[in-house]
C-alpha cells in the first residue's frame, strides 16, 4: 500500500508519501512542504535523490495540493490512497472515516467550529477527488477525536445551559494528534514503561498545548472550545480572564477584530514587544531584552501552572513527553518548565536535555520517579497508519 498523507496549516500544506516496509510497516518514501500560502509560497521537495526548494505563486490551500499532486503525477508516482488531517471533528467524527459525499457534506456543516482549518482541508480533500478520482480511497483523521474521552467534568464550562445549547459550546480540545503520537511513540521507546497509565504530554510550538493521559484515554487537556484556551502560545493569547474581553469590546472592537487580537497579536509576540519566535526571544534574552524576558518567563511560568495541575488530575505521573518545534529543540524551555520540581520525583539530567535538539531521547535523571522524553513529532505517520487500518490491503487493491 502507497499512503498519501496531507495536513495542512492555517498558511501551510505537508505532504508525505508512505509505502510498506517490512513487516507491513510503514516507511516515508517522499514528501515536502509549502508554506506561506496566499503569496509568494516557498516549497521543500524530498525524494530519494535528495532535497530540492524553491518558491511559486500558490494562493491557497488548492492551490497547493493541485500542485503537490502534478508533481507527483509527473514522477508516475502510484497513490493507492490518502489520508487527511481535519482539524475539527465536533460531536459526529469520533474516529478515522472514509470520505465519501455524504460524510464530507457532515464535514462542511462543522466549518464554523473551525474556520481557519476545516474550509481548506475541504479543498485539499475536493481537489484529490478531481485529480486521483473519486475511487481512490480517501480516509479523513481528526485532531480533536483524541480528546472525545474527556469526562464530562473536564468536557463543559460552567455557563447557561442556554448558551450551551443554542451554540454546542463544549471543551474540545486540539493537537490530539501530536498528544496521541507522543504516547504511542515512548510505549515504544521504553519497552519497559509499556503499563504507563499516567502521562502528560506538551505540544509547544507556534501553538501549545497540554494533556493529561490516563490508561491511553486523554482526561484533560488545555485548549478548549478554541485552540486560544491555556498556554501562551507564539501569538496565541492562552488563558485570560473573560472579563477582560467583555470591558475590550464594551469599548469598541468588534468580535473580527477582537478575534484577529487574541489569535494575532498576542501571546509571545505581545509580551516581548519584538517576536514570537523563540528562538529568537532566547538569544534576545541572553543580550538583555527586558521584554524577551518577559515572554520567555511568562511562557514557562504558564507551562508549569498545567504541569502542577496535570500532575494532581492524574495523581502524579509515570513520564512527561514533550514535542513540537519549541518542545524537541529547546532545552533551556524544558529545564525552566521543570525546573525546582524535584518535592515530586522529576529531576531531569541536564547534560543529557542540553544534547537533545531534535532528536528523540530520554532526558531524565536516573533518581528521577518520572521518565522526561524528548519526543520527535509525526503526525503524517500516525495519520498514515490510521489510513492502513481502516481501510485494510485489501481496500485499495
Amino acid at each position: 500500500m502507497s499512503i498519501l498523507v496531507f495536513n495542512g496549516g492555517s498558511s501551510s500544506l505537508k505532504v508525505q508519501l508512505y509505502r510498506n516496509g517490512r513487516d507491513d510497516s510503514l516507511e516515508p518514501h517522499l514528501g515536502g512542504a509549502v508554506t506561506g500560502l496566499g503569496g509568494r509560497s516557498h516549497w521543500r521537495w524530498r525524494s530519494p535523490p535528495g532535497e530540492t526548494e524553491g518558491e511559486a505563486e500558490l494562493s491557497d490551500h488548492r492551490e497547493a495540493a493541485r500542485w503537490v499532486l502534478g508533481r507527483l503525477r509527473a514522477a508516475n508516482v502510484a497513490i493507492e490512497a490518502v489520508g487527511h488531517r481535519v482539524v475539527h471533528g465536533g460531536d459526529i467524527f469520533k474516529n478515522p472515516v472514509r470520505l465519501t459525499p455524504e460524510t464530507i457534506a457532515r464535514l462542511a456543516s462543522l466549518n464554523h467550529l473551525a474556520p481557519l482549518h476545516n474550509p481548506p482541508a475541504l479543498d485539499v480533500i475536493d481537489e484529490c477527488r478531481k485529480v486521483l478520482g473519486a475511487d481512490t480511497p480517501m480516509v479523513a483523521v481528526f485532531d480533536t477525536a483524541f480528546h472525545a474521552t474527556l469526562p464530562e467534568a473536564a468536557r463543559r464550562y460552567a455557563l447557561p445551559r442556554e448558551w450551551i445549547d443554542a451554540y454546542g459550546i463544549r471543551r474540545y480540545g486540539f493537537h490530539g494528534l501530536a498528544h496521541r503520537y507522543m504516547y504511542e511513540r515512548y510505549l515504544q521507546l521504553d519497552q519497559s514503561k509499556s503499563s504507563a497509565r499516567r502521562v502528560l504530554t506538551f505540544q509547544l510550538g507556534n501553538g501549545c498545548s497540554a494533556c493529561a493521559i490516563r490508561d491511553g484515554r486523554s482526561v484533560e487537556t488545555s485548549m478548549g472550545y478554541t485552540p486560544l484556551e491555556g498556554l501562551i502560545m507564539a501569538t496565541r493569547s492562552g488563558d485570560v480572564d473573560p472579563g477582560v474581553l467583555v470591558r475590550v469590546m464594551a469599548r469598541g472592537p468588534g468580535a473580527d477584530t477582537l478575534e484577529r487580537g487574541l489569535n494575532h497579536a498576542s501571546g509571545l509576540l505581545a509580551l516581548s514587544g519584538a517576536t514570537a519566535d523563540m528562538r529568537t526571544l532566547l538569544a534576545l534574552e541572553a543580550d538583555g531584552h527586558d521584554g524577551a524576558r518577559l515572554a520567555v518567563e511568562a511562557f514557562c511560568h504558564r507551562a508549569r501552572k498545567y504541569l502542577g495541575a496535570y500532575l494532581a488530575v492524574l495523581g502524579g505521573a509515570d513520564a512527561i513527553l514533550f514535542g513540537g518545534g519549541i518542545g524537541e529543540n529547546a532545552p533551556t524551555i524544558r529545564a525552566r518548565i521543570c525546573a525546582d520540581m524535584e518535592w515530586c520525583g522529576l529531576r531531569l539530567d541536564l547534560n543529557a536535555n542540553n544534547r537533545a535538539r531534535g532528536s528523540e531521547q530520554c532526558v531524565s535523571a536516573g533518581q528521577s520517579s518520572m521518565a522526561v522524553y524528548v519526543i520527535k513529532v509525526e503526525e503524517e505517520l500516525l495519520i498514515a497508519r490510521d489510513v492502513q487500518a481502516l481501510l485494510g490491503a485489501k481496500a485499495v487493491e
